[in-house]
Formats: C-alpha cells, structure tokens, sequence
C-alpha cells in the first residue's frame, strides 16, 4: 500500500455531510491490487503509464492534433452535469443541462471565454475520426497492462474508451455503471468518491423508465433527509486522482466525481469492458446480483405494463398488499440477502420504487 502526496489543498474540495473513508493506493507491482480487483473493490494504481502518451493531451495540444470531428459537449447552466437519457421520455421532465455537438476548437473557444455564464464537460468516446497524432497517443498506451487485466478476470469486451474533458468545479453526481471501469486521470486533479453497491438503498436511484436511470435521486449537497431518510447512514471511500493514477471502478459501485475548485482542466479516458459471466447462483445473493436482479425485474415489468406510469402503481399494489411488514423489517438489513421469499420486493419497496408505506419513498 503507497502513501499518498497531496499536490491539492482541502479547500480545493466540497464539504459533506457524510463520512468518507479512504481509498487503497498501490503500486502496480503490488498483490495486494491484484487481490482486490480480482474481489471486485475499488483500488488507485500508481504507474502503471496505462495512458502516459495522454498526459500532453492539454487543451491546446488536443486542439491541433484531435481533427474536425464533431464533440459531444454538455452545457450547463451550474457546475452540476447529471447525466440523462434523451431516448426516455415521461411527463414533467426538463433536462438539467443541453446536449450540443462542437469541433473540438469550438469547445476550446467556449472553455477560454471569461465572460460566460456556462460551465462545459466533454464526453465522447474515441472514434476512428480522431486525426492521426492522437492515434499514435492512443496506440501507444499500455494495452499489454490492461489487457492483462481484462484476461486474469475473465472480463468481455472493451465497449468503449469515453475522452473526458473536464473544467475546474464541474460535478457529475453518483450514479453506478453496469461494466468494468479503468478509469484514467491524465491530467488535472478530481476527486472520486464510491459507495459499494451494498449501499443501494441508502442512495435512491431513479427507476429504470427515468431519463436518469442509474442516477440517485439525492442532491449530496441539500440532501431531502424527509424524502431519502435512509441517506443519513451513507459512508463513503474516496480520493483525489491525479495525472497517471488509474481507479479500477467495478460495476454496480455508485460513484462520484468533481473536478477540484482552481485546478484548471482535467482531463481522463475510461476504459469500459463487460463484466465477467455470473457463476452459479448463491445465497444469500451478493449486492451485486440482487442490484441486477432488480433492474432486470423493473425491465420486464415495464415491457410487460408499456406504460411507465402504471409501474408504481404495479409496486405500490404489490408491496402494499402483501409485504409491507417485511419491507419495515428490512430497513436495516445490512447484508445483500435478508433470507425470506419477498427479499426483492422488500428492498425494492425499501429504495424508493413503492411509496405503500410512507412520503419517504416516492420517486421525484
């Protein structure tokens, strides 16, 4: 395990009302990485040069040498970026920031100007449209490393490797992925804070038929401790990256990030791959299978009803009728299994999906 240098100060970061421990830091020759990320928990790799030919990648090199191709950049009007699905479509919903498309010197443009009102955030996943400089750069990484890792545990494809081009402050609230995540700080500094996927409950994520699937439904900083009581008992593990660090991310952990306050741009590549085949089934379930079960679970509800709004309903009936008194026994359960038939729906109802037994739980 390494020690870790601060090249940040603590008023470059955001207060919370939560604890947060830290996070493991090792060296990419030690076990003990290996070790957790064969457990599937989170661990900061220090030289491992994965993206060494990326930290050049500053604004101005990157405008020279990345080429025409269209950027997705969002545009916010608050250093908030919670992500949405425009193809998820229901009654009331307002985007909290506009999707645009820019070449990258557009971007560059918007970034410099200091007589704007809006933040920006870069995300695009690398394509073949890239000019060729940034190929070499991309060539060049230390694919021998990763795919290493992909091969001792067992993980599909790479889907994706999404360019994230950051400026100082910008937040992009918790949420968990359904993939394996290596992620990667070329340069700039942002904090990371996790929450193993054990936790759920505790963080109310949006129904699946929401634009913000996956996302939770608490503002960290004004948290609604009325609506999303269960937020109080969160605990959080976290860090700052800095260039060269890379955070094994596991799927289905709920993560954080904010790009540190007077730190400039920040700027990071992940490394994207499905998830190793489930074994064979055991209980009780761990956090991890009972989180997939439920969204498998809300996804062929939805497809079976065709009307997102009939979906509370379904659960409201469903919980109210006949598991309302394991869904108030449950509340505290720590472990992923709470050993009866009705555990599903117990912690569904417990996080927010069923509003049967109290103003706590209803979706916003």
């Amino acid at each position: 395990m390494m020690a870790e240098w601060n090249a940040w100060t603590d008023d470059q970061l955001k207060t919370y009302n939560f604890p947060i421990h830290p996070l493991p830091i090792c060296s990419v020759n030690d076990p003990q990485a290996e070790e957790l990320i064969k457990e599937q928990k989170p661990v900061v790799i220090k030289g491992s040069e994965l993206i060494s030919t990326a930290q050049k990648w500053d604004l101005e090199y990157l405008r020279e040498h990345i080429g025409d191709g269209e950027f997705t950049v969002y545009e916010s009007d608050s250093e908030s970026f919670k992500y949405y699905d425009d193809k998820k479509v229901i009654d009331g919903f307002t985007p909290p920031m506009k999707q645009r498309r820019m070449i990258f010197s557009e971007f560059y443009d918007a970034i410099k100007n200091k007589n704007r009102t809006k933040k920006y955030y870069l995300q695009q996943p690398l394509n073949d449209k890239v000019g060729p400089q940034i190929v070499v750069d991309f060539i060049n990484f230390n694919w021998k490393w990763i795919k290493q890792q992909q091969m001792n545990n067992n993980w599909g494809p790479l889907t994706s490797n999404l360019l994230l081009i950051s400026e100082e402050g910008n937040v992009t609230p918790c949420h968990y992925d359904e993939q394996e995540n290596f992620y990667s700080q070329a340069n700039g500094y942002k904090r990371v804070i996790l929450f193993p996927p054990s936790q759920y409950k505790y963080l109310y994520p949006h129904p699946v038929y929401h634009p913000h699937d996956r996302q939770s439904q608490v503002d960290f900083d004004e948290p609604n401790l009325k609506l999303f009581p269960k937020f109080k008992k969160v605990v959080g593990f976290g860090t700052v990256l800095g260039p060269g660090d890379v955070l094994y991310l596991p799927s289905y952990w709920f993560h954080y990030f904010e790009t540190l306050k007077n730190s400039g741009i920040a700027t990071a590549i992940t490394f994207w791959y499905k998830a190793a085949p489930v074994g064979n089934i055991t209980y009780p379930l761990t956090a991890v299978q009972l989180m997939a079960m439920m969204r498998n679970t809300e996804k062929m509800i939805l497809e079976a009803l065709k009307d997102y709004k009939q979906v509370d309903i379904f659960w409201n009936m469903l919980a109210a009728g006949r598991y309302c008194k394991d869904v108030q026994d449950d509340t505290d359960d720590e472990d992923a299994g709470v050993g009866n038939d009705a555990s599903v729906v117990a912690k569904l109802g417990d996080i927010g999906r069923c509003t049967g037994h109290g103003d706590e739980a209803k979706n916003v």
